[in-house]
C-alpha cells in the first residue's frame, strides 16, 4: 500500500504541475483559446494510459485470450511463462523508470523554461488548427509518459492493498496540487522531488532484486537453482524483502532531516550575513 501510495502520490502531482506550467504559459502567451487542446489531450492521455495499464496487466497474469489477440500465437506462447514474463516486465520498468527519474533530476531546475520553449515552438506564429493540434500533441504525449511510468510501477508492487494505496496517493497529489496553487511556500517542490526520486530508485532497486530472481526461476540464466535459492530470501515475500519497505521509509526519512537540517544552516548563514555590523 505504501509503495502504491508514494508511486501515485508522486506521479499525480508531477502531472498536476506540468499541466499547470501549460496552462500558465497559455495564459501569459495570449493564447487561451488554446486551452481547450490541453483538456482534450488529458483525457486521450488518460486513454492511452488506462489501454496500456489493462494490456500489460493481461501480459502480468498471462491471459492467454487476451494476450493472443493483441500480440498474437508466439507473443502469447512466450508469455506462457510465468517467471520470464515477470521478469521480462521487471526489466523495462527498472529501465524505463530509472532513467525517467535521472532525467527529471538533471533537467528538474529548468524544466520549466524548457517546456514553455517547446511549447512556443509548437504554439508561436501557427494559426488554426496547427497550433491546437501542436498544444494536443506535446499534452498528450507529457501526460502519457507519466501515465505509463505510473502504470509499469503498480505492476510491481505486491500488495493486496494497492488499489487502496493509488486512489489515496491520487487524493493527495490533488491536495498538493490545491496547496501548491494557493500556498506554494508551503511545499518544498524540490525536495519533495528529491525525496519521492530517493524512494522510487530504491524501489526500482528492490525490483532489480526481484526480477533476477524470477530470471532464475525461468532457467535463463547459468546455475539458475543456485541463483534462485540464494535470491530467494530478497524475493517480496522473503525474510529480507518483506523488510524493505521498511527500509526505503527509513533512507527517506534519514535523507530529508539532513537535507533540512542543510537547509536550515543555509538560511542561519545567509541571515548572518545580511545582519552583519553596519559600517560606520
Amino acid at each position: 500500500m505504501l509503495q502504491s501510495f508514494i508511486i501515485v502520490l508522486r506521479e499525480g502531482f508531477e502531472s498536476f504541475l506540468l499541466v499547470a506550467v501549460i496552462f500558465s504559459y497559455l495564459r501569459r502567451s495570449g493564447q487561451k483559446k488554446l486551452s481547450s487542446a490541453v483538456y482534450a489531450a488529458i483525457i486521450a492521455a488518460v486513454g492511452i494510459s488506462g489501454a496500456l495499464g489493462y494490456l500489460l496487466f493481461q501480459m502480468q497474469t498471462g491471459n492467454a485470450d487476451s494476450v493472443e489477440k493483441y500480440f498474437g500465437t508466439r507473443v502469447a506462447g512466450f508469455l506462457g511463462n510465468e517467471a520470464l514474463r515477470e521478469a521480462v516486465l521487471g526489466t523495462v520498468a527498472i529501465v524505463m523508470v530509472g532513467s525517467l527519474v535521472i532525467y527529471m533530476w538533471r533537467t528538474g531546475p529548468k524544466l520549466k523554461e524548457k517546456m514553455e520553449e517547446r511549447l512556443g515552438e509548437v504554439s508561436s506564429r501557427r494559426s488554426g488548427w496547427t497550433a491546437y493540434a501542436g498544444i494536443f500533441l506535446f499534452t498528450a504525449l507529457t501526460i502519457s509518459r507519466e501515465g505509463m511510468e505510473t502504470a509499469l510501477m503498480l505492476l510491481q508492487v505486491r500488495t493486496p492493498r494497492l488499489v487502496l494505496g493509488a486512489l489515496i496517493g491520487l487524493a493527495a497529489a490533488g491536495g498538493m496540487a490545491w496547496a501548491w496553487g494557493r500556498f506554494g511556500h508551503l511545499i518544498n517542490v524540490k525536495r519533495f522531488f528529491q525525496v519521492t526520486g530517493i524512494f522510487l530508485l530504491l524501489f526500482m532497486a528492490q525490483v532489480a532484486i526481484y526480477t533476477f530472481h524470477e530470471f532464475s526461476e525461468a532457467g535463463v540464466l547459468p546455475n539458475s537453482e543456485a541463483i534462485h535459492a540464494a535470491t530467494e530470501k530478497f524475493s517480496p515475500e522473503g525474510v529480507y524483502g518483506q523488510w524493505f519497505s521498511v527500509v526505503m521509509v527509513a533512507v527517506c526519512a534519514a535523507w530529508l532531516l539532513v537535507a533540512w537540517i542543510v537547509d536550515r544552516a543555509k538560511r542561519l548563514e545567509s541571515n548572518s550575513i545580511s545582519l552583519g555590523p553596519a559600517k560606520t
